[in-house]
C-alpha cells in the first residue's frame, strides 16, 4: 500500500497509479533536451533512452573531464547536437528538422559562483538562450509541451521564510539567481503573449532544489567535493557547514519533470505556471550535516573541515521550498530521504560499471 505509506488522497489513486509508468508512457515520443551533456540532462537522457523515446539532444560539448556524459556513452546513444543555445539560427534549425513533441530546457550557467567571474555570459546563456528557444517553439506547430528549468534560487531572499511558495516575490542577489529570476518572466511573458490560445504550446517553469546525484563533478558543489576529497584521502572542505539547503536526489525533480510535461502535451493548461520541486518540510541537513552523512556511508575515517573564506561571494543562509503545490496538483512527492540520497550517491561512486549502476538506480526508483 505504496499510497498509504506517501500519503496519497484516495481521490487521487487513479493517477498515482498512471505515474507510476511515466517512463512507459515515453515511448516512441520525440523528446529534445537542451543542456543535455550536463549532470541533470544526461540523467534525465539516460531515463529517456530507457523509455525507448527518440531522444535529441541540444548542448555544447562537457566542459569537464570526466563528464557523466561521456562515461554513460550517450553521445553514441541518441542524437547529440553540439552547439550554443545562444547561437539562435543553429537551434532553430535543429527545432525545424528534429519536430519535438516534448521540449525539456536545461542548458543554462548552473553555478552561482561562476555566475560572478562571468555575470555577461551567465545573462546571456540563461536569459537570451531560454529567449531564442520559446522564439524557435513560437515558429514551429510540432511542440505540445515544455519544460524550463529555472532554479530553487529564484525567490527574493527572505531569511524568515519557512519555504518559499511559487507565488513569492522574485528576486537574486548574485547573476546567477537574477538570471534565472529574469527568465521566469521572460517565460511569462511568452505564455500571455504568444501561447495563450488553446491548442498553442504548454509551457511550465520549475524550480528545483539542490540536486545530487552520481557523476556530478562540477566545482563548488558539496557532494562532488565530498567525492574528490574522499578519493584523495583528503578531508572534506566546507566553506559554510551551517547554510541549509533542500537536497534532493536528482531522479525526483527528474520524475517530477516528466509527470508535468506529460501533463502539458494533454493541453492541461492549468499546469501552465511554476512549480517547486524539494524534499519535504523536515527532511532538511546543513551542508556540515550532510558533508558528515556521505563520511558516514564512505567509510575510511572519512571526514570534513570548516573551511571558511574572508571575502566569499554571497549566497543564502537558508533555502527551503514549500512544495505543497506540486503535491496537490501533480500528485508528484518525494520517495527518498535525503540519507537515502546520498546513500545512492555512494553505491554509484564505488561502483565499477557506471552505465548499469546508473540504469539500475532508475529502474528501482520508478519501481517505488
Amino acid at each position: 500500500m505504496l499510497w498509504k505509506i506517501y500519503g496519497v488522497p484516495e481521490k487521487h489513486l487513479g493517477r498515482f497509479g498512471m505515474n507510476k509508468n511515466i517512463l512507459k508512457q515515453y515511448k516512441h515520443k520525440r523528446v529534445l533536451v537542451t543542456g543535455h551533456t550536463g549532470f541533470k540532462g544526461s540523467w534525465l537522457c539516460s531515463a529517456l533512452l530507457m523509455a525507448d523515446a527518440e531522444v535529441h539532444g541540444y548542448a555544447l560539448a562537457p566542459d569537464m573531464d570526466p563528464s557523466l556524459f561521456n562515461l554513460l556513452g550517450l553521445g553514441g546513444r541518441m542524437n547529440s547536437i553540439l552547439a550554443d543555445i545562444k547561437d539562435y539560427e543553429k537551434l532553430n534549425a535543429v527545432m525545424q528538422e528534429v519536430r519535438p513533441e516534448i521540449v525539456f530546457h536545461l542548458a543554462a550557467q548552473p553555478l552561482v559562483r561562476v555566475s560572478y567571474k562571468d555575470p555577461v555570459n551567465t545573462f546571456a546563456i540563461n536569459i537570451l538562450g531560454t529567449v531564442h528557444l520559446l522564439e524557435a517553439i513560437r515558429k514551429m506547430q510540432a511542440v505540445k509541451a515544455c519544460v524550463i528549468i529555472t532554479t530553487d534560487k529564484v525567490y527574493e531572499d527572505n531569511v524568515e521564510s519557512i519555504g518559499y511558495r511559487e507565488d513569492d516575490r522574485l528576486g537574486g542577489s548574485d547573476p546567477y539567481s537574477a538570471s534565472k529570476a529574469c527568465t521566469e518572466l521572460v517565460v511569462k511573458s511568452y505564455l500571455k503573449s504568444f501561447f495563450g490560445e488553446e491548442g498553442s504550446t504548454c509551457i511550465a517553469t520549475v524550480r528545483a532544489g539542490n540536486v545530487i546525484g552520481g557523476g556530478d563533478y562540477a566545482i563548488d558543489r558539496i557532494i562532488p567535493d565530498c567525492v574528490r576529497s574522499a578519493r584523495n584521502k583528503e578531508a572534506i572542505p566546507i566553506r559554510n557547514p551551517y547554510s541549509v539547503r533542500p537536497w534532493q536526489h536528482v531522479l525526483e525533480p527528474l520524475a517530477g519533470y516528466l509527470m508535468l510535461a506529460l501533463k502539458l502535451e494533454e493541453g492541461e493548461r492549468h499546469f501552465c505556471s511554476a512549480f517547486n520541486f524539494g524534499p519535504d518540510k523536515d527532511d532538511t541537513l546543513t551542508t556540515g550535516e550532510l558533508a558528515s552523512v556521505f563520511c558516514d556511508y564512505w567509510g575510511g575515517n572519512l571526514t570534513w573541515e570548516h573551511r571558511g573564506e574572508l571575502k566569499a561571494p554571497h549566497e543564502s543562509a537558508i533555502l527551503k521550498l514549500d512544495i505543497t503545490k506540486v503535491k496537490e496538483t501533480l500528485v508528484w512527492m518525494p520517495k527518498l530521504t535525503v540519507k537515502q540520497a546520498v546513500e545512492l550517491v555512494v553505491k554509484w561512486e564505488k561502483s565499477f560499471n557506471k552505465l548499469l549502476v546508473t540504469e539500475n538506480q532508475i529502474k528501482e526508483y520508478f519501481a517505488l
